[in-house]
């Protein structure tokens, strides 16, 4: 696979839309923004929270300065619906900052490819909720989530 063919490929049927969610989560529970950068267009747009983003460069900045500051970053993705090169997914991540204080951070996204299975346009919302160390449920090691995890759904969330 190279910087310019993300398989799987639009239109997305059930079962490519799921795998592109989990492939898109397992990158970004990377943590490294280089790689993650490349699963965009050149000319990406994102409106993340009330920023934005412009091309792959700035994805990888904009990546570089939030794992920087959300420490310990674990997160879950899941489909939330699907149709031609257009995928919307709800998503929980959990961190805590350079204090100690942990959050579960949660969201909806809306991404749009082109049909060389890049994204085109990333629109996230997201709110953060404090929560108390003990009251964490992403506990697996840094990096990709296990396949025997439970999903969003499966924990309540």
């Amino acid at each position: 696979m190279d910087a310019e063919n993300r398989p799987p490929l639009p239109p997305f049927d059930r079962d490519s839309a799921v795998l592109k969610v989990r492939l898109a989560e397992d990158g970004w529970n990377s943590r490294d923004a280089a790689k993650v950068a490349l699963a965009y267009s050149s000319n990406t747009r994102w409106r993340n929270r009330a920023e934005f983003v412009d091309g792959r460069d700035d994805v990888r900045a904009f990546l570089e300065r939030k794992w920087a500051k959300e420490l310990e970053y674990r997160l879950i993705k899941e489909l939330w619906a699907f149709d031609g090169n257009r995928i919307a997914v709800r998503y929980a991540y959990e961190w805590h900052d350079d204090s100690g204080n942990w959050y579960r951070s949660y969201g909806n996204e809306n991404w749009e490819f082109g049909p060389d299975g890049l994204m085109i346009d990333r629109y996230s919302s997201i709110n953060d909720r404090p929560i108390r160390e003990s009251e964490r449920k992403f506990r697996w090691p840094l990096g990709r989530r296990p396949d025997d995890h439970p999903g969003l759904s499966d924990l309540g969330l």
